[in-house]
Formats: C-alpha cells, sequence, structure tokens
C-alpha cells in the first residue's frame, strides 16, 4: 500500500509513538525496532487506514510482530494508535479530502472494501470492549434506572446511537424523551427537564454550543447526566455523573454511533438485569399493542 504525502509534523499521537519507541528502544528486538522504524517513517494518514498486515509486510516482520511490538510500547493494540493519531487528523483536514482519501484506499475492488469495513469494525470492537470497565456501566446504568425520564442526545451522525437507546429503554419500562432539534428550539425541549431526570448524551469528540446549554441545564436543575464518547472524556469529566468510552471511527469507513450503539446495548441489558419485572411488564404491553395494531 502507498503511503500517503503529509505534511503534519506535529500529530501529538506520532509525538507520543516516537517518544515511547525511544524510551523503550533498548529493550526491544530486532523484529520490534523494524516495525518501530516502519511505524516512525509512516505519515498520520498512512497509520489511519495500515492493517497490522500492511505494516508488517512493510517492516518485514510479520502482523502478530506489528501486534506485539505495539502493545511493548504500550499500546492495546493497532486501533489505539489510530485513535491518538486521528484525533487531531480529523479536525485538521477537510472531510472532503478525507473522503478522497478513502476512496483511493478502499479503490473499486468490492472483496477489498468488505474485508477493510470488516476488518475495522473488529479492531473498535476489541478496543471497545477494553475501554470500559464493570464500575464504568454501574455508574451509567445507575444513571439510568433512577431516572424519572431519559433525555437521549446525539450529536449529528451520533444519533443513531441515541435514538437506539431511548426506544430500547422505552420497550424496558423506561421512561425516555430523544431530542431531536437543535439550537432555538433545544430551548423548549430541555425546559421540561427536572431534577429527578437524567440525560444521555452521545457526543464523540466536540463540544458544541447545544451540548454546553444542555450540559449547563442539567447541572442548573440537579439532573444527572452520562456522556458517551470518544475524546471528551477528560474535558468534560467534571461536568458529568458518568462517562463511557466509545471509540470513533478514524478513517470513516464504518459507521460513527457503531460503538455507542452496542454500548447502548450493554446498558439495556444492564437495566433489564437489575429490573426484570419492570421490563417484562413492559414487554407484555408492548406486543398487546403490536397485536391490537395487527401486528
Amino acid at each position: 500500500m502507498e503511503a500517503f504525502v503529509t505534511t503534519d509534523t506535529e500529530n501529538p499521537g506520532l509525538t507520543r509513538l516516537r517518544a515511547r519507541i525511544a524510551e523503550r528502544w533498548d529493550s526491544l528486538s530486532r523484529a520490534e525496532r523494524a516495525v518501530c522504524a516502519t511505524l516512525t517513517g509512516s505519515s498520520s494518514e498512512h497509520l489511519l487506514y495500515a492493517s497490522a498486515a500492511d505494516l508488517g509486510t512493510e517492516s518485514r516482520t510479520s502482523n502478530a510482530t506489528v501486534i506485539r511490538t505495539l502493545q511493548s510500547l504500550g499500546y492495546a493494540g493497532l486501533s489505539e494508535l489510530k485513535q491518538e493519531v486521528a484525533a487531531p487528523f480529523t479536525t485538521a483536514v477537510a472531510p472532503e479530502v478525507r473522503l478522497k482519501q478513502r476512496i483511493e484506499y478502499l479503490g473499486q475492488n468490492l472483496a477489498t472494501i468488505q474485508q477493510e469495513v470488516w476488518k475495522e469494525a473488529e479492531s473498535l470492537l476489541s478496543l471497545a470492549a477494553q475501554g470500559n470497565t464493570d464500575a464504568d456501566y454501574s455508574a451509567a446504568i445507575d444513571v439510568l434506572i433512577h431516572a424519572r425520564a431519559v433525555y437521549c442526545y446525539g450529536l449529528g451522525a451520533s444519533g443513531i446511537a441515541a435514538e437506539h437507546l431511548a426506544l430500547r429503554l422505552r420497550r424496558t419500562g423506561v421512561s425516555t424523551r430523544r431530542l431531536t432539534v437543535d439550537g432555538f428550539r433545544l430551548a423548549d425541549e430541555l425546559l421540561g427537564l427536572g431534577a429527578h431526570d437524567a440525560i444521555a448524551v452521545f457526543a464523540p469528540g466536540r463540544v458544541t454550543r447545544d451540548i454546553e446549554a444542555i450540559l449547563d441545564r442539567a447541572n442548573q436543575v440537579g439532573a444527572k447526566t452520562l456522556l458517551v464518547t470518544d475524546e471528551l472524556r477528560q474535558t468534560l469529566a467534571d461536568r458529568v455523573t458518568a462517562t463511557l468510552a466509545a471509540p470513533h471511527t478514524p478513517t470513516g469507513i464504518t459507521a460513527e454511533g457503531l460503538i455507542g450503539i452496542l454500548i447502548a446495548d450493554v446498558l439495556v441489558q444492564g437495566i433489564v438485569a437489575v429490573g426484570p419485572d419492570k421490563a417484562l411488564v413492559a414487554s407484555q404491553e408492548l406486543n398487546e399493542l403490536r397485536a391490537q395494531l395487527g401486528y
């Protein structure tokens, strides 16, 4: 795979990578050093799209050696490195440029396209599975299960995950409200938010004016907040009740809300486990209503 030409030399993810390599160089094997040479010689764009197999070929080692090297450097795997490299890159490069690079990388071969989509999804799933502890999920479930009503808000494409959570919570007997508007109309939706409510915010990497208003309103009325995010965990830690990490696609090959949807599934199943009777009653009522409607 041809490496993309890049002009970035100050990518924090690459800087941290090179610092880790320098720190651990003496303890690395010959093969691991070959992998490190390939990593440090790669542009951020190249690392975003390269697979472990690609890097293994370029370093004349293997994909297993690439993964082992990254773990020796303190990364969980290639996905974690991609997440660090992608953060500044996705905000500094125009969307149409990223799209052009993605098209150039994937080409027109359907077999390659299919392989790359599943490959990135698998990597994100692996990273997400390690991203949150049982205590993290417990705190998030506690926010939702004791709420009078759960407001669900999603930023951009993450609105799909917010919609999914709202629908599934409603089907387990939890009262929900899906916030589907922004700007001027959002004020009307937030007017009813109270101290006994909770709000789940899906926001991968940007704090918008709407999110600022949502968090400020929740704090003002005493409502609890759950943040599902990729990059904002530390930035908003002191303004939310609970936070869950949802790794964002570094390339755009897979859906932005993929991990958010699966995290919503974990939350719902956790709530069902805590209150099965309520969920069973809601399920029975739902099926009765469907039957009345002819379904």
